[in-house]
């Protein structure tokens, strides 16, 4: 239990030093448009196919079980209203995350990881050039400016998703449905899943630049590495996203 309180310390210690160190460079603008251009490529573009099939699915399914039994109940008119209202305020934000998390996080981790194990950082270092500055900025940056983007796409996939079964599946009417998300989903409600992916952004990079730049152990490391990012990053969106419903307007 000790070690593992231990652990906990260190690793968040370690982190908030990475944020800080980070935090610095943007303030001296110390940020390379080739490299951050190339890392929201690969963040946002990239995640984009599969940020739209998990949250339009998601929201298929959803819509599926809330339609059959809303409309058992009479209640088909509140249909699009509950689909817009969870995709908007939590299943886009989150699941986008998490895909983020397990497809550019790992990725990330396993990049830096191989580059210390290589002694690539190493060499940075002797070139006068800084790891963070080179490594882990452009990876903030893209990932803070992407995952709102993919957050957009997600509310679009995962409310069309739902409105397509919801009309051709389950039977509602395609203007109940419309007129269900005006009246019950408002502009709060997408600003407030938009602005999780904020932290959420904030948590991937940070996480998964912290378990790529402390690799230790060789070829094992890295696995190791790789693996502990995603589980953290995950774990850490779920807590996140308690305390952030909690404080954001509901």
């Amino acid at each position: 239990m000790g070690r593992f309180v231990l652990a906990v310390f260190q690793v968040t210690g370690e982190t908030t030093s990475l944020m800080l160190d980070t935090i610095g460079c943007l303030g001296r603008a110390a940020v390379s448009p080739r490299l951050t251009i190339r890392q929201m490529a690969h963040i946002g573009v990239d995640s984009l196919a599969l940020v739209i099939v998990t949250v339009g699915f998601s929201g298929m399914v959803l819509s599926l079980y809330t339609s059959v039994e809303l409309i058992q109940l009479g209640a088909q008119k509140y249909v699009g209203g509950l689909v817009g209202l969870s995709v908007a305020r939590e299943i886009a934000p989150v699941i986008a995350a998490i895909v983020v998390s397990a497809r550019v996080g790992s990725a990330i981790a396993a990049e830096l990881g191989t580059m210390v194990v290589t002694q690539q950082v190493e060499a940075l270092r002797a070139l006068a050039t800084s790891p963070i500055e080179y490594l882990v900025v452009p990876r903030f940056v893209a990932c803070v400016v992407m995952l709102p983007v993919l957050g957009v796409f997600a509310n679009l996939a995962g409310i069309g998703g739902g409105y397509l079964v919801a009309v051709y599946v389950a039977g509602v009417h395609p203007t109940i449905y419309l007129d269900s998300l005006r009246v019950f989903v408002e502009n709060l409600d997408l600003a407030v899943g938009l602005v999780k992916t904020v932290p959420f952004a904030i948590i991937i990079s940070l996480v998964a630049c912290h378990q790529g730049l402390y690799t230790k152990g060789g070829a094992a490391g890295v696995g190791r590495a790789t693996t502990s990012s995603v589980v953290m990053c995950i774990m850490l969106v779920y807590v996140a996203d308690f305390f952030l419903s909690y404080l954001l307007p509901r």
